[in-house]
């Protein structure tokens, strides 16, 4: 149960399939689609079933629902629970576009996803690997992968992060240029 962390390139594209590539083009588009059209942090994710199939896709929506927990991944989370009948999301992938914090962290442990992939890193707030990593207070791998919990996400980092990388900033930028 690996973590693969850090800058762009620390992540090994031999960890990431072809179909890993195409979900997570997915949910940049759903990043940019959020910065661009709703003026929201720029973040995407979208949640593949056990057979391949997309069960949930959706950005983040704090701003526009007035919710500081309408997170893109408590979104999809909550979607594909919807889509599968199920509080157990049991042999997913959620693909998503920035590592989750400690809220979304949680939730993906205690929805049951098996896989988290995500492109860029969060060393402010990233609760699979960069904030809660070897480095964090306690000494555990991270929120996702911590032995302690009854259940382990499968996390790896990096896949397209430039890309992402890019998106965060450059909407960031604009909202530092436009406050001026």
């Amino acid at each position: 149960m690996g973590v693969s962390v850090g800058p762009p390139e620390a992540a090994d594209p031999a960890e990431f399939t072809d179909t890993d590539g195409r979900w997570m083009q997915r949910a940049l588009a759903l990043a940019a689609q959020a910065g661009e059209e709703l003026d929201e942090v720029p973040v995407g994710a979208v949640v593949v079933g056990p057979d391949g199939a997309l069960l949930a896709e959706t950005s983040n929506l704090a701003g526009d629902r007035h919710d500081p927990s309408a997170h893109a991944e408590l979104l999809a989370v909550a979607a594909a629970g919807k889509a599968l009948g199920n509080k157990r999301l049991t042999g997913c992938t959620m693909y998503v576009s920035l590592e989750p914090c400690p809220m979304c962290a949680s939730a993906l442990v205690h929805a049951r996803v098996s896989r988290l992939v995500f492109a860029a890193a969060s060393p402010k707030t990233g609760a699979a690997g960069s904030l809660f990593g070897v480095l964090g207070d306690y000494g555990g791998a991270d929120l996702a992968d911590d032995h302690r919990h009854n259940h382990r996400v499968v996390v790896k980092g990096g896949l397209m992060a430039d890309e992402a990388g890019r998106l965060l900033s450059d909407w960031f930028r604009r909202k530092r240029d436009a406050a001026r």
